[in-house]
């Protein structure tokens, strides 16, 4: 699989990072927290958002990624948008780009030594064939539905991953 990155054996963390945290990033905690549950890996699992931009700090979700997650049985709106920091590195074992672009902003931020962390989302989901979740704010619903597909793939490796770290 893509790799393992612990820091402790106690609780893994793991953050998703999108450009704004109310569209792709919140819709993987979202999903991954329920795969988690599901898992019953609550305790041993943390699970947060964040985005590279500062645009929508403490906004809730994009009411489209809401609406398509209460669809599936998910409620993101307790989730509020928040912007990442050199810290999330620190804090994090797992600090999870949902494209190329926000992976090369977290490159940027990331501290020395810490680089190992850094992973694209969609490399847990290899058998889709697709480097990256398409940013769906400025699409039709359809796009939040097929990001939420992607993310459901991506988030199943990602705890495989995890498990076979644990």
């Amino acid at each position: 699989m893509v790799g393992r990155v612990l820091v402790d054996n106690t609780m893994v963390k793991v953050v998703f990072v999108c450009m704004g945290n109310i569209c792709r990033s919140p819709t993987a905690d979202g999903v991954f927290t329920q795969i988690v549950e599901t898992a019953g890996l609550s305790e041993v699992i943390k699970i947060d958002s964040a985005g590279t931009h500062a645009y929508h700090i403490g906004n809730p979700a994009d009411p489209r990624s809401q609406e398509c997650a209460l669809r599936r049985g998910i409620d993101l709106g307790q989730l509020r948008a928040r912007r990442v920091t050199e810290r999330d590195f620190q804090e994090f074992d797992y600090v999870i780009a949902m494209d190329l672009d926000n992976y090369t902003n977290l490159e940027d931020l990331c501290p020395d030594g810490l680089l190992h962390k850094l992973k694209l989302f969609m490399d847990y989901a290899p058998h889709l064939k697709i480097k990256e979740v398409p940013d769906p704010y400025y699409g039709g619903v359809n796009g939040f539905e097929r990001v939420f597909d992607m993310v459901e793939e991506a988030s199943k490796g990602l705890l495989e991953d995890i498990k076979k770290a644990m």
